[in-house]
C-alpha cells in the first residue's frame, strides 16, 4: 500500500481524529504506563489538533512496517527449530509495537547478567567499594609483623596482576592491580614478615564452580574458579591454556609473596591459606572500582567472574551467606518487588553461562525499560561497533552507534537486548533464540533484527502528511 500524498482531506483528518480518540481512551483504559515522558511532551498539542493526526498516521505507518519486517524477518526457514524457539519484544515507551512469545521461558545467556546488573544496583550504593585488607595478629613494630600477614578477600572480581590484564580479550577500563597491594605493605614501613602471608577467603563459600557447567568452561578461560579472594580470576597459568588453581585464596598470597620479595621485603614463611582472627588489626588495604563500575564492566565485557563474585555478594550481605544460592534468592525478591515480571525465570548462576537458567523476553525488556536502575543499565550497555563485546559488530550497518546492547552467546543460543534511539523517541528491545542450526546464524538474524530496529519509524515525516 502507498502512502499518501502530501495532503489529507478533512474527512480524512475527522476520521483519524476518531480513531485518535479510540485508541486513546483504550490505552488509558487497559495501560497507565502509557503516561510516559513522550506523551506528556505532546499533551500541550490540542486534542482536536490536525497535527495530532499527522502524528498518528506516521506512527501507525511505522510501527506497522516495523513488526512486518521483523515477522517476516523471524519466519525465515534458515532459523530452522530456533522458528518455534525464539522471543523477542519492540517497544517505545510503554507502547509494544511487536511481540513474539515475549513470555515463552527460553535460555538467555548472558543476557541473564541485566538482571543481576538490576538486583546489585538496588540493593547496594554503587558508590561503595569492595576493599581487599591486609591485616596482621598485632601492629608492625619496627617495619616487622610479627605473625602471618593476613590477605583478606572482600569479592573484588577484578583484582589482578598487570601481565593477566593485557591477557585479557576484553581487558577492563581499571584493574585492581595486585602490585599496589605489595606497594601499599612497602608503603607502611614493612620490610620484614614473619610467618608468611595467608589468604583469607572466609567472606564467600567455598564453592568454585556450579556443578552443571561444562569444564570447558575453565580451560578456555569464560570463568575461573569463584572465591571472594581471586587474583587473575583464580588462574595460575593463562597464557597458552587455562589453568585454574585448586585454593585460589592461597594462590592469591603467592602471589603478593612473590611481589613483596621482589621490593625488597622479607617474608619468612610459605604462602598458604588462614581466618584471619576477629582481633586482627589493619595493616593497609586497596579498593575496588564503585560497584557501579564493576556492574558497568560486568556488562559492557559480558564478564561472568563479576557477574558470579556479586550475586554471592547480594547473598553475604541480604541472604545470610556468601553462596550463589542465597544471591539468586535476594535477586528474585528484589526483581519482584520492583515489579518485574518473574514469572518463567529460573537460574542456578547469575552470568548465564548454565543451560538451566530460564527468563522470559518480557521480563528482559521490562527491566531495561522499567526496572530498577534501568537508565544506569542502559547507559553501561556496549555500542555497536563502539566498545565491549559489540565492538566489532554492527559495523557499517544502520546499527552501528545507535544501538546499545547486552550480547548473549552459548551453544545454540544467541540473545541480544538493549535500547535503539530513534528521531521519535528511544526503543527498547529484547531478542532470545534458542535452538539454532550454528552461531553464525543466530548472529546474521540478531544483527538483521538491530538494523530493522535502527531504521525506524521509517515514515513520512509529520509535516509531510499534516493538513
Amino acid at each position: 500500500m502507498r502512502l499518501l500524498k502530501a495532503r489529507a482531506t478533512p474527512a480524512l483528518v475527522a476520521s483519524a481524529i476518531v480513531v485518535l480518540g479510540f485508541f486513546a481512551f483504550r490505552a488509558h483504559e487497559h495501560d497507565s504506563r502509557a503516561l510516559h515522558p513522550i506523551a506528556a511532551a505532546r499533551a500541550r498539542t490540542p486534542v482536536l489538533s490536525a497535527r495530532r493526526v499527522a502524528d498518528l498516521l506516521v506512527g501507525t505507518v511505522g510501527d506497522g512496517r516495523l513488526s512486518q519486517r521483523l515477522a517476516d524477518t523471524l519466519a525465515d526457514p534458515a532459523l530452522g527449530g530456533a522458528k518455534s524457539q525464539t522471543c523477542l519484544v519492540a517497544q517505545r515507551g510503554a507502547h509494544r509495537i511487536y511481540s513474539q512469545a515475549e513470555t515463552q521461558s527460553l535460555l538467555p545467556a548472558s543476557n541473564l547478567k541485566l538482571l543481576t546488573a538490576a538486583a546489585v544496583l538496588d540493593r547496594i550504593d554503587g558508590n561503595e567499594q569492595l576493599q581487599t585488607e591486609l591485616r596482621a595478629d598485632r601492629a608492625p613494630s619496627n617495619g616487622v609483623i610479627n605473625g602471618p600477614l593476613y590477605l583478606v578477600g572482600g569479592g573484588d572480581p577484578l583484582i589482578g596482576s598487570a601481565a593477566y590484564e593485557s591477557s585479557r580479550k576484553y581487558p577492563p577500563p581499571k584493574w585492581t592491580k595486585v602490585e599496589s597491594l605489595a606497594d601499599a605493605v612497602v608503603a607502611a614501613g614493612v620490610h620484614e614478615i614473619k610467618g608468611g602471608v595467608l589468604g583469607d577467603d572466609s567472606r564467600y563459600d567455598r564453592e568454585r564452580v556450579i556443578s552443571t557447567w561444562p569444564p570447558r568452561y575453565t580451560s578456555l578461560g569464560d570463568i575461573g574458579p569463584m572465591g571472594a579472594l581471586a587474583v587473575n580470576d583464580g588462574f595460575e597459568a593463562y597464557a597458552v591454556q587455562h589453568v585454574p588453581s585448586s585454593a585460589p585464596a592461597r594462590h592469591a598470597a603467592s602471589v603478593l609473596t612473590d611481589l613483596l620479595q621482589a621490593r625488597g621485603v622479607t617474608v619468612d614463611g610459605p604462602a598458604g591459606e588462614g581466618r584471619a582472627p576477629a582481633s586482627a588489626v589493619a595493616v593497609t588495604h586497596v579498593a575496588s572500582m564503585p560497584v557501579k563500575d564493576l556492574v558497568g564492566e560486568m556488562l559492557e565485557q559480558s564478564d561472568n567472574d563479576t557477574a558470579e563474585l556479586l550475586i554471592k555478594e547480594l547473598g553475604h550481605r541480604f541472604g545470610g551467606a556468601g553462596s550463589t544460592t542465597a544471591g539468586l534468592g535476594v535477586l528474585h525478591a528484589t526483581l519482584a518487588d520492583a515489579g518485574l515480571p518473574m514469572a518463567g525465570w529460573t537460574a542456578v548462576d547469575g552470568s548465564g553461562l548454565d543451560r538451566a537458567d530460564r527468563a522470559t523476553c518480557r521480563l528482559l525488556v521490562d527491566t531495561i525499560s522499567m526496572g530498577p536502575h534501568a537508565g544506569e543499565i542502559v547507559d553501561a550497555l556496549p555500542v555497536a561497533a563502539g566498545n565491549g563485546t559489540l565492538a566489532h559488530r554492527f559495523i557499517g550497518h544502520p546499527a552501528a552507534g545507535r544501538l546499545r546492547g547486552k550480547t548473549g552467546s552459548l551453544d545454540g543460543v544467541i540473545s541480544l537486548s538493549g535500547v535503539v534511539d530513534s528521531s521519535v523517541g528511544r526503543l527498547s528491545f529484547a531478542l532470545v533464540m534458542n535452538q539454532l542450526p550454528s552461531e553464525a546464524v543466530g548472529l546474521h538474524f540478531a544483527d538483521a533484527v538491530g538494523d530493522i530496529l535502527a531504521q525506524y519509524p521509517d515514515a513520512p515525516k509529520p509535516d509531510d502528511v499534516a493538513p
